[in-house]
């Protein structure tokens, strides 16, 4: 994650774990918003699903003190997430299959005018009662 500017102009949103000492700074839209109902995800989150924004890695700037932890995801590539030492929010993480990507939670912006999910992954694990209407805004 990078430290470089992107360009004038250019929007940037920040999000924050729960303790606010772990910040991430976004510039530009994501190039996807997508909701995930893997199992790694729901154990995560602590919810039956995940949303992530994906951003250019060198419009991500990461501040703050973060403890890494890395796994392999269900398309058997490997994720590295960054969270807070201090209160364990997951704030971003990078996606090996997703080279030069990074995702962001959504929920850590607290920007109830986020872009909604364009993309919905592993259905097969979604909790039937779990609805998101995808692609509707």
């Amino acid at each position: 994650m990078s430290a470089e500017a992107v360009g004038p102009g250019l929007a940037t949103r920040r999000a924050s774990c729960s303790c606010g000492s772990l910040t991430v700074n976004c510039t530009g839209e994501p190039t996807l918003v997508a909701l995930c109902h893997c199992l790694e995800c729901q154990r995560r989150t602590g919810g039956p699903f995940g949303v992530a924004a994906f951003f250019p890695e060198a419009s991500v700037v990461l501040e703050g003190p973060t403890t890494e932890y890395r796994r392999t995801g269900d398309s058997g590539h490997e994720i590295e997430f960054h969270f807070c030492p201090t209160c364990g929010s997951t704030l971003c993480w990078r996606p090996h299959f997703r080279p030069g990507l990074v995702a962001v939670a959504i929920g850590a912006f607290a920007d109830p005018d986020f872009p909604a999910p364009s993309k919905a992954v592993y259905p097969h694990h979604r909790h039937p009662w779990a609805t998101v209407a995808i692609g509707t805004q």
